[in-house]
Parts: C-alpha cells; sequence; structure tokens
C-alpha cells in the first residue's frame, strides 16, 4: 500500500475530480442496463451502444434532436477536457 491513501478527488486537480464526478454520474446511470436480465453478458461497448440506441428512440418521442444534442454533448466533453 502507497501512504497516499486520498480519495480520487482528492489526489487529482479540479479538472481531473470533475471528470470523476462525470464518470460516476454514467456508471450510475449504466448500471440499470449492466444489472439487466441479459445486460450483464454484454461488453460495455455493447451496453453504450443499446443506451445510446434507446436514447435515440426517446429522442424520437419527445421530438428531441438526437444529433443536435449529442453535438452539444461533444462541445461539453471537449470543454471539460481542456479544463
Amino acid at each position: 500500500m502507497t501512504g497516499d491513501a486520498r480519495r480520487p478527488e482528492e489526489a487529482h486537480g479540479p479538472e481531473d475530480a470533475r471528470r470523476d464526478a462525470a464518470v460516476r454520474r454514467a456508471s450510475a446511470a449504466l448500471e440499470t442496463y449492466t444489472l439487466s436480465g441479459d445486460g450483464w453478458r454484454r461488453s460495455p461497448g455493447e451496453t453504450l451502444a443499446r443506451v445510446l440506441a434507446d436514447l435515440m428512440h426517446w429522442s424520437d418521442d419527445t421530438q428531441c434532436d438526437f444529433a443536435d444534442a449529442q453535438s452539444r454533448a461533444r462541445d461539453l466533453h471537449a470543454a471539460e477536457r481542456r479544463g
């Protein structure tokens, strides 16, 4: 064991703490899929594809522009990576 026993968000800078929080939120959101009847058989990539397809169906039903939301998400992701 190393001498650094800090929590992950304390071991990094604020940008890393925000990224860690985002990953925790995504993991929590994906938990329903991974714990489903056949979800545990899927790879992480297959689970992500299922979630995205479901979000596309949801977007159709709610008349949201999925491509626009995806573009804005890419911009947000890039801005967060830059810090």
